[in-house]
């Protein structure tokens, strides 16, 4: 998982180059991590859908997540006129265990609905920011505290409890990264606050599979 902590780092370098001290607090500090205490333990709900700025990228995140998180910050601040934060996303498309110059990654950031077009976007080849919707439903969801390379634990748990609550994985895995490391370092790893994400349905029982074929 230590690919996660360059693309974090990644973003914390852009936020230096364009000098927004907000968003430097942002990423010293993170967000109000009181509302998702209540996922240290795994939980199932509804998740609306939600409008991103996207940048779709095959490759390392070593060395492409930081190009690809830096166009969509400017992106974003060239398009949603907000003075508040918001916390970057992505998602996996492949299994862990894909060649990682062969990732697919889809990385994010949440904008508002009211948002329609985008303007003096920045692109390049490989690279293009699109607006697009990520849709969501029922989702798993657990929070992971600590070192990226301790989320495994974190990932068989939540994916134990979608097999014992009658649900299966229907999407990607995603994660949402609430706190990492600091503006001038990598801060305390162990305060990471990463929101670990499934899109799931409810399994369909094997005798009722049975009955459809008859």
């Amino acid at each position: 998982m230590a690919k996660k902590i360059l693309i974090i780092t990644g973003v914390v370098v852009l936020l230096m180059l364009i000098g927004l001290a907000a968003i430097a607090r942002f990423y010293m500090r993170g967000p109000d991590l009181s509302k998702y205490q209540h996922l240290k333990d795994p939980q199932i709900s509804q998740k609306a859908d939600q409008k991103m700025l996207q940048v779709e990228a095959i490759g390392d995140p070593n060395t492409i997540g930081m190009k690809t998180f830096a166009m969509l910050f400017k992106a974003y601040y060239q398009n949603v006129k907000a003075k508040g934060m918001v916390a970057p996303l992505a998602r996996w498309l492949k299994p862990f265990d894909t060649p990682v110059n062969q990732w697919v990654g889809q990385y994010g950031l949440p904008v508002p609905e009211t948002l329609v077009k985008l303007e003096n976007t920045p692109q390049q080849p490989g690279y293009e920011v699109s607006l697009t919707v990520w849709q969501y439903g029922e989702v798993a969801e657990i929070l992971h505290i600590g070192p990226y390379s301790t989320e495994g634990a974190t990932i068989e748990k939540l994916k134990s409890f979608i097999a014992a609550s009658g649900y299966q994985i229907a999407g990607s895995h995603e994660e949402e990264y609430l706190k990492g490391p600091g503006m001038f370092g990598k801060g305390n790893p162990n305060k990471y606050c990463t929101l670990i994400r499934y899109r799931v349905v409810k399994q369909v029982p094997e005798d009722a599979v049975v009955r459809r074929k008859k």
